[in-house]
């Protein structure tokens, strides 16, 4: 698992009255949390589902950073591969939540403030984290390549990842930014919102999402790709013109959608890395969204547990629907 790491922390309260001064919320905070985000949330959710996680990435050396390795180092992740930047700024994703006092379970976001790093990541530290990736290759079952764009992943190495990953069989889940596709070049899966797709068919001028998936798969030579809906589903195209969509049974509206990606990540990771096949893989991950969807805000990432009570769930659901 490789890629860009953040703190996510979350401030919940009541939002009752305005400014005086503007036509804001104040918002009168109760309680805050915090937890690790991106590939760190991704390496949680593998941790709990059974594999042995080698993490690669880097954080600063502020207080943000310090939490995130010592949050992964409580839940027995191994932080060996995580490298501390001196003077650097740890990403950090700070969301307000508020409702009515009398509304206690209505309450939404209110604000989305994001700190992050000044400068650019260095290329030594790039270099240096995708060489430690490379050396763990040989004992994976898997690779996550989680790419936020702030520096961890570089072009040339996602490239040497992904071809040694393919060269010795191992499945490559890659969630890249639509701005750094070419990085994903070849990957087995490749996660995308059906935001991100919608834009590109109409970049691509394709009559439909279809028809732009189709193209995005032959140009980047991807073994599949996963278009994550929310409500909508999860949809499956696969190299080959399969194509297989799994509709949401989670209660909508949904609480959050935070998360979505690494959840999804994480299933197809999962289910990939034990052999099993990119429809089941893909079945998985849309359980793992609908966990998350279901979720109240900040409270849940996919783990043991919360999977297999949806999946027990969605079980009965089929038993009882005689389908």
């Amino acid at each position: 698992l490789i890629g860009d790491v953040m703190l996510d922390r979350f401030h919940h309260g009541y939002a009752n009255n305005l400014d005086s001064t503007a036509p804001v919320p104040v918002l009168k905070i109760i309680r805050s949390e915090e937890t690790p985000g991106a590939a760190a949330h991704i390496a949680m959710g593998l941790n709990s589902l059974g594999l042995s996680v080698s993490l690669h990435c880097c954080v600063g050396d502020d207080r943000e950073g310090k939490i995130i390795i010592e949050k992964l180092s409580d839940d027995g992740i191994d932080t060996s591969g995580v490298g501390v930047v001196p003077g650097r700024n740890t990403l950090t994703k700070i969301r307000f939540y508020g409702s009515r006092e009398s509304l206690l379970d209505k309450s939404q976001i209110l604000l989305q403030a994001d700190r992050g790093p000044h400068e650019e990541l260095t290329e030594n530290m790039s270099v240096s984290l995708t060489a430690s990736a490379m050396a763990s290759l040989s004992d994976s079952c898997a690779i996550v390549l989680s790419d936020y764009d702030k520096g961890v992943l570089t072009t040339d190495g996602a490239l040497s990842l992904i071809k040694t990953a393919g060269d010795a069989e191992i499945p490559v889940i890659m969630d890249p930014k639509l701005t750094g596709l070419e990085k994903s070049r070849g990957a087995d899966a490749v996660l995308f919102e059906i935001r991100g797709l919608g834009l590109l068919q109409r970049r691509l001028m394709a009559s439909d999402q279809a028809e732009a998936a189709k193209s995005l798969i032959e140009t980047y030579e991807w073994g599949a790709m996963l278009v994550l809906g929310g409500v909508h589903g999860v949809t499956l195209y696969q190299a080959d013109g399969e194509m297989m969509h799994l509709p949401c049974s989670a209660v909508a509206p949904p609480i959050q959608q935070i998360g979505l990606h690494d959840a999804a990540a994480t299933a197809l990771a999962a289910a990939l890395g034990n052999g099993h096949s990119m429809t089941d893989a893909a079945t998985l991950a849309a359980a793992a969204c609908e966990c998350v969807l279901s979720a109240e805000a900040s409270h849940e990432f996919v783990n043991r547990t919360t999977l297999g009570v949806w999946l027990d769930e969605l079980a009965w659901q089929l038993q009882i629907s005689d389908r």
